[in-house]
């Protein structure tokens, strides 16, 4: 497996000067910051801050909960880039914690795959480890579990939830991509494909923005509504679903090499381009909601900026700028306007803001998987960055 703190040459190389020197300090204060962090952190699961300090450990408060696996995910990115052994301590004794998770299984659903590509599968890709590959297996298959063959789609959620599909599964579905390859067996590519499949011709419009959230007749797969979701309302583009919808596509493809997911990938991404270029590259929360209030999600903003990267990648040279241009200017706003740097303080990304209509906790504050993406995006335009998805 593969360890390495040594930059490879970087797939975007058409920056300017000035851009690689944003790049470069960006980058040595994300190491003394991360390097402040696990200090702090250690193996305790942060999400949401309180004044500037990581209180909740959601290995206490919420084992099941779907960010779990985005901590040890950025330990992971930064051990591969550093070679510091205390980011990988951390991140394998968080992994050891979620096994609490696997046993419980009543709360676990089709986030599996944010919680355990970020811990265990990127464990097992860095060091190949067979316990950690043991857990990724295990959790591929209760993702593979929550198939509706009839539908052709792995439902969301738990519960009365049996005929919806919801955006963010996208990228959840990675996780059935590396099982089928590990093991041989293409009952996961197939099943991922067939709910990519089923996405695309339900979740993304003909402009390219998305639903949230899409329910189908569990019986036949038959369109039955859309409702809102964590946007302003039916019919409107919540902004993180159409990063997820733009990041999630171009992942099908890169796993599948289906020339129809890179098409979708790039039909989410020239609305989400468009529309954050309208406010100054920090996305609002939706793309179609009332003027007012204005509410802004940097955590859509990061994962989109990986996203438009993950497509640059796949693109001939005269096409890649559009999409590597237009993710540094959403990564260099975001920092001009909500980075925190002070090592004293917990998180980096402010402004992350979890739904729409939401006011418990997750509004306009940083959110942990808006540091993650911003690693990322980081390390990708660096060369520093491995493949977690």
């Amino acid at each position: 497996m593969v360890k390495n703190n040594v930059e490879k040459p970087a797939p975007h190389a058409g920056l300017t000067a000035e851009e690689w020197q944003w790049l470069d300090d960006v980058w040595d204060k994300l190491q003394v910051k991360m390097l402040a962090e696990v200090d702090r952190i250690g193996d305790r699961l942060p999400y949401i801050p309180e004044n500037g300090a990581y209180r909740e450990d959601k290995a206490e408060t919420d084992i099941y909960w779907w960010t779990n696996g985005f901590w040890p995910g950025m330990l992971w990115q930064m051990y591969h880039a550093t070679g510091e052994t205390k980011y990988r301590a951390a991140a394998e004794s968080v992994e050891r914690k979620l096994d609490a998770a696997l046993e419980g299984y009543d709360g676990l659903h089709h986030d599996v795959g944010f919680m355990w590509l970020h811990s265990a599968v990127a464990n097992y890709r860095l060091t190949g480890s067979a316990r950690a590959k043991t857990r990724g297996m295990h959790a591929a298959n209760l993702l593979a579990g929550r198939y509706n063959p009839a539908g052709r789609f792995i439902r969301a959620w738990n519960d009365d939830c049996t005929g919806w599909i919801i955006v963010d599964c996208m990228m959840n579905i990675p996780l059935l991509y590396w099982a089928s390859r590990e093991t041989g067996d293409p009952r996961f590519d197939v099943i991922a494909r067939q709910h990519a499949d089923t996405t695309l011709a339900n979740v993304v419009r003909p402009d390219g923005s998305c639903n949230h959230i899409v329910i189908l007749s569990p019986e036949d797969g038959s369109f039955v509504e859309a409702p809102g979701g964590q946007g302003y309302g039916t019919g409107s583009a919540w902004s993180r679903g159409q990063a997820w919808a733009l990041y999630g596509f171009a992942l099908s493809h890169r796993h599948t090499g289906e020339a129809r997911y890179l098409e979708a990938a790039k039909r989410v991404a020239h609305y989400f381009i468009a529309n954050v270029a309208a406010t100054g590259y920090v996305p609002l929360v939706d793309f179609r909601a009332p003027a007012e209030p204005v509410a802004w999600d940097t955590t859509a903003g990061m994962c989109a900026a990986c996203g438009l990267l993950e497509i640059a990648e796949a693109l001939p040279a005269l096409e890649k700028p559009l999409y590597v241009n237009a993710a540094l200017r959403i990564l260099q706003a975001t920092d001009k306007r909500f980075c925190n740097w002070d090592p004293a303080e917990d998180a980096i990304v402010g402004g992350g803001t979890g739904s729409y209509h939401g006011r418990n906790g997750d509004y306009a504050v940083p959110i942990i998987y808006g540091d993650y993406f911003l690693i990322e995006a980081v390390l990708r335009l660096k060369g520093m960055d491995f493949l977690i998805w």
